[in-house]
């Protein structure tokens, strides 16, 4: 067993963000195609879907379609332009430039960790938007550590 450390969990967050604003500018720079190509890979490189099934909730998903367990619905949240998922705006293809992760608590037991925090993403114009972020890792065979576990929600406004 590999144990997981905090820097490598830092390190995941960091490239999860960077992937999103990899995949704004390849939307912007060549479309759909690209940015469906670099999202795919992103997904691919962070997400465990080779492990089973990734329990993600995405911030902006509803109904039938709220929960995203295959790389398929990851990838049509993260894109959109998608008929089996009409809903999806493409939430990695707004013009996203930064992201900047607060830590409110991280649990590692071995090769699983859990982290859970705020997620500030900025997009071209500066605007900044805030997400609650609960993320799952595992580490795979390799000693690679994937996201299993994804659930992201807006901040609750009483």
């Amino acid at each position: 067993m590999m144990p997981i450390t905090s820097t490598e969990i830092d390190a995941a967050l960091t490239a999860w963000g960077n992937g999103k604003v990899a995949i704004s500018k390849a939307f912007e720079d060549g479309g759909i195609d690209a940015a469906r190509q670099v999202a795919s890979a992103h997904l691919d490189a962070n997400y465990g879907y080779g492990l089973g099934p990734v329990l993600f909730k995405p911030t902006m998903a509803s109904g039938e379609q709220t929960f995203r367990p295959t790389k398929e619905g990851a990838l049509a949240y993260f894109c959109g332009h998608s008929a089996e998922y009409p809903l999806d705006r493409g939430f990695a293809i707004q013009g996203w430039r930064a992201m900047e992760s607060v830590t409110c608590a991280e649990f590692i037991e071995g090769d699983v960790a859990m982290w859970m925090g705020w997620v500030i993403l900025t997009d071209k114009d500066g605007k900044a938007t805030k997400v609650d972020k609960s993320f799952g890792y595992k580490k795979d065979a390799d000693g690679v550590l994937r996201i299993v576990l994804h659930h992201s929600s807006l901040p609750y406004q009483p």
